[in-house]
């Protein structure tokens, strides 16, 4: 059964099942995720644990021999399995499965920990058998639009009152690491007095810039149209050392998959089933972001961002005199809505 992680300790606290799967890429929510189980098992007279590590050359039959060996002094044991990137293969799938039929007569707990699970992976028979017993935890980042809101709720737990105006600062000084923001009012929690309210000065004074960015996070800002935070991660990423040819290769993917959406819309399809049709196929999450750019973004103007990225392209390899940087930014920019200098001269530039 799907539970999400805010809902995690609640269902525990019900029924600390045979089976919990935690899966996903954020750290810190994945971390705390796993822990609550830990925690609950402790608290239901679990004391001995183990450990297994899936690397290459692990030997799944370690699992079985695992759940059937117990000390003297314990009748039940925490396994945890941490898979990690590895997919646990033919081997791990059978030996998942036949941890899963003798489950019901052990009182031991499996936590199968791993890296995001993907849609092959969760239709997989192991999956399912596990989760049929127990919980499969999802875990996600926090989305961009609801950081400032995630930061309010966390400063609560850290004893603090934050206003949303200093939460999304914070937000923006630590994007997409939410390990660093928890630090940030760990650290003021100690040097500030008890449900002390955080201000913007109080911000900005105190707190670095710990924001991590990827080319994942430029293209979904550039769908939304939210302009300044391109502005903003464009910089990040060319500070961080991240090569343009990546950058471009992001943007550019994105305007074949717009003028590509637009094709099917032309064939009288719906906006859903274009969606399905890209390869790879774009999520649901993501969608509204694609529908706010093709209200925005006429296919005229797709084809001369187009043309412009390839220009850019010529500039990385040396044989156009164009500022690649600056040019990259203007990209980023005219995507997300704005009009730049250097994107609007696309056509002067094509002939040179």
């Amino acid at each position: 059964m799907k539970v999400f992680p805010d809902k995690l300790q609640a269902s525990l606290d019900k029924r600390l099942p045979p089976v919990v799967m935690v899966a996903g890429d954020e750290p810190l929510i994945h971390m705390e995720a796993c822990d609550a189980v830990r925690r609950t098992a402790r608290d239901r007279g679990i004391e001995e644990r183990e450990i297994l590590h899936v690397e290459s050359g692990f030997q799944w039959t370690q699992l079985l021999e695992s759940a059937a060996s117990l000390s003297l002094f314990a009748s039940s044991k925490l396994i945890e399995v941490r898979l990690g990137s590895q997919s646990p293969g033919q081997e791990g799938s059978k030996a998942l499965e036949a941890y899963a039929e003798q489950a019901g007569d052990s009182d031991n707990v499996l936590l199968l920990s791993s890296q995001r699970l993907d849609r092959k992976a969760q239709s997989s028979k192991w999956f399912k058998t596990l989760d049929k017993l127990g919980l499969f935890v999802p875990v996600w980042p926090v989305d961009h639009q609801r950081l400032g809101f995630w930061i309010r709720d966390r400063a609560n737990l850290h004893g603090l009152n934050i206003d949303m105006e200093a939460a999304r600062l914070l937000g923006e000084r630590t994007e997409g690491n939410l390990l660093a923001a928890d630090q940030e009012l760990q650290k003021l929690a100690l040097l500030m007095p008890p449900n002390a309210r955080l201000s913007v000065d109080t911000i900005a004074s105190g707190v670095e810039s710990s924001a991590r960015y990827d080319v994942f996070t430029l293209t979904d800002a550039c769908l939304r149209g939210e302009r300044d935070r391109v502005t903003r991660v464009v910089a990040g990423l060319r500070q961080e050392g991240v090569e343009a040819p990546v950058v471009l290769w992001a943007l550019t993917r994105e305007l074949r998959t717009l003028l590509s959406i637009f094709q099917h819309l032309d064939q009288g399809q719906s906006l859903d089933h274009a969606c399905k049709a890209q390869r790879p196929m774009i999520p649901e999450k993501r969608r509204p972001g694609y529908q706010q750019a093709l209200k925005r973004l006429p296919q005229r103007r797709l084809h001369k961002l187009l043309m412009f990225a390839q220009r850019i392209d010529l500039a990385i390899k040396g044989a156009s005199p164009l500022p690649v940087w600056d040019c990259l930014q203007d990209l980023a920019l005219t995507l997300a809505g704005g009009r730049g200098l250097l994107a609007e001269m696309a056509y002067a530039y094509r002939t040179a």
